[in-house]
């Protein structure tokens, strides 16, 4: 095993002449499958492609993105794991002191809009090249999108970056069948491929899209148009139905193709790409991973952002939680996809071999952790519902409820050789663990996988707010807490719980975050409570934007100025002195 080539040199030293494609990111290179680059340039390499890995160029010099040449068949662009602006900037649009995707903690390793400045580099470097584009960064911006850095509504990233193609949702599948379709000769087979997006002229449409654009469009089976760019500038009701139509059209199993008209191009949107089956995703996880940074970076302290999962590992992807405020239901989608159980355990075994490995495996979940299988069994055959959610406002009678396989891997791995202790820090959904009728799990998860804190997110405490952002009454939580100190109390631990908090989200006014201060008496008060922060592409986004409940078009209270947010951030940030030894035993246990 070794690491793909990130210079010329160590491209040489394979012998080759010139790579088949080059993967730029906006992160530095960590060959470890928590990280999505890594994954793909594996896979690509693993279907016998030449892969050369440009992390982090200098994106003021074009010079810097043709260190190895022409590739033979086109660029890969990745902003990296977290969206660039979200990276560099906090909620309060001040630049953040520290990036843990960069050597160091470099602020300085990659531009603002990252995405979008490498294509436009490429593009000045080689000419009419193919250039692809995905990761979160483009996936969340495929169509018109309200942009909180600019506090405009921009359209497609396809269009600023100039880009052939994007990629959207999670990337395996889809990046194969492009990599042979630019393999083959580029081509009508690169605009047909699910999980993918691209910019037409009007007058370069297939057939099939400007027959479906002269009839009737109230239902066609394979089309959708939707409300055009410049229509969403000058009404916020029909960017939220472009936005809910687009929600409603994310499952592969029914999902048409989208059309979004700009000026005179069309944005135009393929199926969802089908989620990966249990073979397919062990696959994945057993590419040759060196599972570190590349040497290059241990000059400057290596990576900060692989310590925390450097010995995680994932069981599975997908969210059906779906929180109005959360960018995974777009991103990721509804439907869960896992590993075997006999991948995780081989994985497992991995790290323990490591040098690096002290006995504790640090995580073993997903978006949640306890969402181990698909919410029912419909959803196979018919797709996720459409204007029903598995979760809210109360759990949907088809869930599956059940912690028994993810309890089973657990104690696996609890009796591997070299194995302490294992974690579970990606977060428990509190509300469908107390669905569950079988407290096995709630016994050992206290037991065996807590270190002195187990951290949840209610996120408020008022019904009012909590409805706006798709989570479960704040009664659940209170029962919730109430079991778990039963629990712990049972068993002789001292155990706290570190609820997640946010503030001034859509809908929350003072008073709602009055009564969430009055509610926080007697219990742990968080030393940070973050602020509502409006990424692209989300429901929470969506009513920031337009002030109105996307359901009703009624207007909602949002807490925009500096001023506002700041008020409800203080009034639960501060910490009476009847709340300091409290505070200092859970940072005392702090896992």
């Amino acid at each position: 095993m070794s690491f793909l080539p990130i210079n010329k040199k160590e491209m040489e030293d394979r012998g080759w002449i010139a790579p088949d494609f080059v993967f730029v990111s906006g992160d530095a290179y960590v060959d470890h499958p928590s990280f999505g680059v890594a994954i793909l340039t594996r896979l690509l390499e693993a279907e016998g492609y030449k892969v050369c890995v440009l992390a982090q160029p200098d994106w003021k010099d074009t010079e810097s993105f043709k260190i190895f040449g022409k590739p033979k068949y086109g660029f890969f662009i990745s902003g990296g794991v977290i969206d660039s602006m979200v990276n560099h900037y906090t909620v309060n649009k001040v630049h953040r002191k520290k990036d843990v995707y960069s050597p160091g903690g470099s602020t300085h390793k990659r531009p603002d809009r990252a995405v979008t400045v490498y294509s436009n580099k490429i593009r000045q470097a080689y000419g009419q090249i193919p250039i692809v584009i995905g990761g979160i960064e483009a996936s969340l911006r495929r169509f018109s999108h309200y942009d909180y850095w600019e506090d405009k509504i921009k359209h497609s990233i396809l269009i600023d970056s100039q880009a052939d193609l994007l990629i959207y949702g999670m990337g395996e599948r889809t990046i194969i069948e492009v990599a042979k379709a630019l393999e083959m000769g580029h081509g009508e087979a690169l605009y047909n491929i699910r999980g993918t997006s691209y910019v037409l002229p009007e007058n370069k449409l297939p057939e099939t899209i400007k027959a479906f654009l002269m009839t009737d469009k109230s239902d066609d089976k394979n089309f959708v148009l939707l409300n055009s760019y410049e229509s969403l500038l000058k009404d916020k009701k029909a960017y939220i139905k472009n936005f809910l139509t687009q929600s409603r059209e994310n499952d592969p199993v029914y999902g048409r193709c989208l059309l979004e008209k700009v000026q005179y191009k069309y944005v135009i949107q393929n199926p969802p790409q089908f989620p990966l089956s249990v073979e397919e995703a062990d696959r994945v996880y057993a590419l040759p991973f060196e599972r570190t940074w590349h040497p290059v970076y241990d000059k400057e302290g290596g990576i900060e952002a692989l310590k925390e999962v450097e010995f995680s590992i994932t069981s599975h992807r997908g969210c059906f939680g779906s929180c109005n405020f959360c960018a995974l239901t777009y991103h990721f989608g509804r439907r869960i996809v896992k590993r075997s159980e006999a991948s995780i355990l081989r994985e497992a075994k991995i790290l323990t071999k490591s040098p690096r490995f002290k006995g504790y495996i640090h995580d073993l979940g997903g978006p949640t952790a306890n969402f181990r299988n698909i919410a029912c069994d419909k959803q196979v055959k018919y797709g996720v519902c459409k204007d029903r959610q598995c979760m809210f406002p109360k759990l949907c009678p088809n869930l599956k409820v059940s912690h028994r396989e993810y309890l089973d891997i657990l104690r696996k791995l609890r009796k591997l050789d070299k194995v302490k202790k294992v974690f579970i820090r990606s977060g428990i959904r509190f509300d469908y663990l107390m669905a569950d009728k079988d407290d096995t799990f709630f016994n050992e998860l206290c037991k065996y996988h807590i270190s002195g804190q187990l951290k949840v997110a209610p996120e408020h405490f008022s019904d009012n707010v909590l409805k706006y952002m798709g989570k479960c009454p704040h009664s659940v939580y209170e029962n919730f807490k109430e079991k778990y100190n039963r629990v712990n109390k049972k068993l002789g631990k001292k155990q706290y719980l570190v609820p997640y908090l946010m503030s001034s989200h859509p809908g929350s006014s003072m008073k709602d975050a009055l009564k969430m201060k009055e509610m926080l008496k007697g219990d742990f008060i968080p030393e940070q409570v973050q602020d509502f922060y409006p990424t692209p592409s989300t429901l929470s986004t969506l009513m920031y934007y337009t002030e109105m409940d996307p359901f009703t078009f009624k207007k909602i209270y949002v807490a925009k100025t500096p001023q506002e947010k700041k008020a409800q951030r203080d009034l639960l940030s501060k910490k009476s002195s009847n709340h300091k030894s409290q505070n200092r035993g859970a940072k005392h246990h702090k896992g």
